[in-house]
């Protein structure tokens, strides 16, 4: 497969996935996390898709396409390692939906940060709320769900917290 192609099957999945995750969570009040913004595609696609939800957006450092960057209010600035444990003292576990497309090229790389972030990203998840990422995460509490039939597997991962 080419990279183009895991590229395309790539995004096809996030946007699958995070349409799901907008319909499952479309009653719940908590707003929406995105873990990275990078130069915003999925982000400005959760603000087109739910206009109506509070998002915040966990990034080091914007580089944006300027349509697709997030007001100052919506930004949380910094280390994902102190910004996530901070974002739980701020929001408690109320998050209905949270995005992360933090991985990069180096598959084993991604694996390793996906095992250091689980644990600060599982609590911040809401009773019902959905956990969408592009790497597969390591959670003690939260339960793997079965992809959109649009997803591709192997390309999202969707969890979801069944209780608190």
């Amino acid at each position: 497969m080419s990279r183009l192609d895991i590229f395309i099957n790539r995004m096809v999945s996030q946007r699958a996935c995070i349409d799901h995750a907008a319909a499952l969570t479309q009653t719940m009040t908590g707003p929406v996390f995105e873990l990275g913004l990078g130069n915003g595609r999925t982000f400005h696609h959760i603000r087109e898709t739910m206009p109506d939800r509070d998002i915040f957006v966990f990034e080091r450092a914007v580089a944006s396409n300027p349509d697709s960057t997030p007001e100052d209010h919506q930004l949380i600035l910094g280390d994902v390692h102190e910004t996530l444990p901070a974002a739980l003292t701020r929001f408690g576990a109320n998050a209905a939906l949270i995005h992360a497309d933090l991985g990069g090229h180096n598959l084993a790389k991604n694996d390793a940060f996906a095992r250091e972030i689980s644990p600060l990203v599982e609590p911040l998840l809401a009773v019902g709320g959905i956990m969408v990422s592009s790497d597969r995460m390591y959670f003690d509490n939260l339960i793997e769900i079965p992809l959109p039939p649009e997803a591709v597997e192997g390309r999202c991962f969707m969890y979801r917290r069944e209780k608190s």
